[in-house]
């Protein structure tokens, strides 16, 4: 079984903004896969489906973003799920361009405050993840504004270009392994 994490914050003020990048790919997964998330528990709603013949559950975490290392290890804990082979967190990342992808093994959190608190709640930062390039904040802007922010018209076709891209990924990882999916879609460009 595979626990499939998107991290993004609850709430409609939050739809659509850079930091949910992951909720929109868990939704992107249930939607082609025909799984509903709809169970409140862990603080989280999950479904259970199954993607490529295999069992998985789609999390999204409502702890807000800087929390969701709490519902990643109920999750864990509940499914007795070995995360370090078959977790797999989604989430924003401002250092990639909008729209590109990059798939990791490990690593650290980059600055990123959800991933940093899974780290803490883990104990470990060896966790398959799928990047989704945001955006570097402009000049001048402050960085939780720009996290919150949503994406301009040209900006949204190129994540919801990439959201399809990382839903292939994780296809990839599941079938063929991280290396697999690292040869495949961390590439230059988009």
């Amino acid at each position: 079984m595979y626990v499939i994490v998107g991290l993004g914050n609850p709430g409609r003020e939050y739809e659509g903004t850079r930091h949910n990048v992951g909720f929109m790919v868990v939704d992107e997964l249930a939607e082609k896969y025909n799984i509903r998330i709809n169970r409140r528990r862990h603080k989280a709603i999950e479904g259970k489906g199954i993607v490529g013949g295999e069992n998985v559950v789609l999390v999204k975490p409502q702890t807000y973003m800087n929390l969701s290392g709490e519902s990643v290890r109920k999750v864990i804990d509940y499914y007795k799920v070995d995360e370090k082979s078959k977790l797999i967190v989604i989430s924003d990342d401002i250092s990639l361009d909008v729209g590109m992808i990059r798939i990791r093994k490990k690593g650290s959190a980059g600055g990123h405050n959800g991933l940093k608190n899974i780290i803490s709640h883990l104990g470990h930062d060896e966790f398959q993840r799928v990047r989704i390039g945001v955006g570097e904040k402009p000049s001048g802007y402050d960085l939780v504004d720009h996290v919150l922010g949503h994406f301009d018209r040209e900006e949204s076709e190129l994540v919801e270009e990439s959201v399809g891209r990382a839903v292939e990924a994780i296809e990839v990882i599941m079938a063929k392994g991280p290396d697999a999916a690292m040869n495949q879609f961390n590439k230059k460009g988009r």
